[in-house]
């Protein structure tokens, strides 16, 4: 068995090349469906950690919602015939004081997507798990919501839980998708960059929705430097009583990591970060000259909103703003950039144009 030690800094001890990688079931559905995939799972050296939900927060009342607790003792099981850690989801302070309770049946912790989105229950966890050591990882909520994200995560650290790893798993999408969720990896990116010292765990099986696509984004979490990978992998997937579409055999998802790429998050060659650093010298160039285009773009967006005024002219002009988006897509496509990028760069340049003419207009002062 590993050393408690070895549990704690579980979440913070990634070396170079060394991703974490949790697997397992949806659902508990059985103690020994349990033992077995966890055997299976065990196998493979990447695979640190077995996870499995016992209880399922499910959309519509009536479908399959957890086996309960008695879970645990099969975690426990899991954990005395293999050499893996353990990880459920926890909803409520009721399942936080059955998981402490039930000694060595969880190693790790974790908050879903639900529960993320709510305020009011991560403070209910955060308060159950006041005094204790446990290893906890908080999933996104279901909407992209920065905020409510960081917020569950400063809501653990303030109530002294020093081990804390974020887990991404996509956001819900109002408009339908080949994928389950939309994997918006800016979000991810930018929780990283608000809380540097935790580690972030893809969660392919989630954002994908179907096993064809775990595969690449995977890869895409690891091309990011992900911390870890937390997949789903079951028995026989087309029987499982949850979330059946997403996930693989144990001896699928074992040959699917031998064909990852595990790239180092940095390299000591010096060839090369001479190189990189000749790079990215040339795009700080270009960035701050950017910034000195946009800032000259934005006084002459103040000059047209106050001859606008003077003239009793209305802020938005249709005709000009589709004109700007044809224009440039048209030039910008010419010149190798994507279509869907320039309209979004224009977009946000728009919306800032908008927001300095109106302040002049609502100041209503003579020019």
């Amino acid at each position: 068995m590993q050393e408690n030690s070895n549990i704690s800094n579980i979440l913070t001890s990634r070396t170079d090349g060394n991703i974490l990688i949790i697997a397992g079931p949806c659902s508990a559905e059985s103690e020994s469906q349990m033992i077995n995939t966890a055997k299976k799972l065990a196998v493979c050296e990447k695979i640190k950690v077995f996870r499995a939900g016992i209880w399922k927060p499910r959309t519509k009342p009536g479908n399959f919602e957890g086996v309960g607790k008695i879970g645990l003792k099969w975690l426990k099981k899991v954990k005395e015939e293999t050499n893996l850690l353990t990880t459920t989801e926890v909803a409520t302070p009721q399942h936080v004081e059955y998981c402490l309770k039930e000694n060595k049946a969880v190693d790790i912790l974790w908050i879903g997507a639900r529960t993320t989105a709510n305020p009011f229950s991560v403070q209910e966890l955060a308060e159950a798990l006041k005094g204790t050591d446990i290893p906890v990882m908080i999933k996104n909520p279901l909407n992209p919501d920065i905020k409510l994200w960081a917020g569950a995560v400063e809501r653990m650290m303030k109530i002294g839980i020093k081990n804390i790893a974020a887990i991404h798993r996509g956001f819900y999408p109002f408009e339908k998708i080949k994928l389950r969720n939309l994997p918006k990896w800016e979000l991810a990116i930018e929780i990283k960059s608000l809380f540097p010292e935790i580690p972030i765990i893809n969660d392919p099986s989630h954002i994908a929705g179907n096993r064809n696509y775990i595969k690449e984004i995977a890869q895409k979490a690891l091309n990011l430097n992900f911390d870890g990978l937390m997949i789903e992998s079951h028995l026989n997937p087309d029987e499982a009583l949850s979330d059946a579409k997403q996930q693989l055999t144990p001896e699928n998802l074992i040959e699917m990591l031998k064909t990852l790429n595990f790239r180092k998050p940095s390299s000591d060659n010096s060839d090369f970060i001479n190189r990189l650093d000749r790079y990215r010298d040339q795009i700080d160039s270009i960035d701050f000259q950017m910034l000195e285009l946009l800032s000259n773009r934005m006084k002459i967006v103040e000059d047209i909103g106050k001859f606008k005024l003077t003239n009793d002219v209305t802020i938005f002009q249709l005709k000009r703003w589709i004109d700007i988006i044809e224009t440039r897509k048209e030039f910008g496509k010419s010149i190798g950039l994507d279509e869907q990028f320039i309209k979004k760069i224009l977009q946000f340049v728009h919306r800032e144009s908008i927001r300095k003419q109106s302040e002049i207009m609502n100041k209503n002062k003579d020019i």
